[in-house]
């Protein structure tokens, strides 16, 4: 295994950014490749520790030889979001000197090709890093992107053109639910992993053996040994499953038990006032149309100072705040309906 380090200059003198870059060597040139990286939202560590725990197994394949496809671990991928606080407070999710979204604003490429790549040289810190993250990632077989929600089942966003061929993974890591998705239009990471092989012949999009995901591991302060350990395992079964490390120990996946939706099926439930929330579901509860969801406490002892949220379809609870105090208009929860939503928002990436 060779560590680097990897510096994003920033945008004033004396000021860069550094963060590491651990690759494996594979012994077989035709072999899948992968590439691993989490909190590109800095302050979402599940993924972080999920990798910590996952080094040692791929330490002990590689000195056993079984590292078939290279591999490359970016475990903090984003330094400049996790230097960020605000009044003692963590701001991870948003570049506070542009105000744009750490995993918005990746170039979407015509092919994968990284000589395409804008010229970041002029341009701010978070772009010079998204620039060189597509860089270390473009054009690996296996790319997944560790996240995690605020409160949350453990679930997948995958692009229509990877499913139902990326079941596989699915079952591999244990996930319980997967949202399809189509189209990208804001330049998450993901999409610009996805969009350069929408419009390339199929020897080279390679859908059949490509597996590029957004990994959402539950909630924020699902950072425990025991979750870290399983997610840990998961990955190395998709690893061995895909073939990018040789273990004859382990069986092929099963298959795939969880739920699959469009992302046009999310209801994101926005509160109708401000106030303090109280939830009448959590993630995984299956809920019918008409149920009340959530209750939100707007003048406190007050004769009707109760809003009620009640579900406007069949479907099941993928996420909710983690936080209890709401603004009006901010979204409460992820209802993943039976059918499509009448919200206009769904059909764009949340995360």
């Amino acid at each position: 295994m060779q560590k680097s380090i990897e510096r994003i200059a920033g945008d004033t003198e004396g000021v860069s950014y550094e963060f590491p870059v651990f690759r494996f060597a594979g012994s077989d040139k035709a072999a899948p490749s992968a590439y691993l990286q989490a909190a590109l939202h800095a302050g979402e560590l599940p993924g972080v520790v999920a990798i910590d725990a996952l080094m040692p197994a791929l330490n002990k394949a590689e000195a056993e030889g079984r590292i078939r496809g290279n591999i490359t671990i970016v475990p903090w991928a984003n330094p400049i979001g996790r230097a960020q606080y605000h009044f003692g407070e963590h701001q991870g999710r948003f570049h506070l000197g542009t105000r744009t979204n750490f995993n918005r604003g990746f170039p979407l490429l015509a092919a994968p090709d990284t000589k395409l790549l804008p010229d970041t040289t002029h341009g701010t810190p978070d772009q010079r890093l998204k620039t060189r993250l597509v860089q270390l990632s473009l054009g690996h077989d296996i790319v997944l992107d560790l996240h995690c929600d605020d409160e949350g089942l453990a679930y997948l966003y995958v692009h229509t053109s990877l499913w139902p061929a990326m079941a596989d993974c699915a079952a591999a890591m244990g996930i319980d639910a997967v949202v399809l998705w189509s189209e990208d239009t804001d330049g998450t990471f993901e999409g610009a992993m996805v969009m350069p092989y929408q419009n390339v012949p199929p020897a080279v999009a390679k859908f059949d053996r490509r597996a590029i995901t957004t990994v959402e591991y539950r909630g924020m302060l699902d950072v425990e040994g025991a979750l870290a350990t399983s997610d840990a395992e998961g990955l190395y079964r998709l690893l061995a499953a895909r073939g990018v490390i040789a273990d004859t120990a382990l069986p092929a996946p099963g298959p795939f038990k969880g739920f699959v939706a469009p992302l046009e099926n999310i209801d994101m439930m926005p509160a109708p006032r401000a106030g303090a929330i109280l939830y009448d579901v959590k993630p995984g509860d299956r809920v019918a149309k008409g149920a009340r969801l959530a209750s939100i406490v707007h003048t406190p002892g007050e004769t009707g100072g109760r809003t009620e949220i009640f579900a406007p379809q069949d479907g099941v609870i993928l996420t909710r705040r983690a936080r209890r105090i709401i603004r009006t208009g901010e979204d409460l929860l992820k209802l993943v309906g039976d059918k499509k939503s009448v919200d206009a928002r769904s059909g764009t990436l949340e995360d």
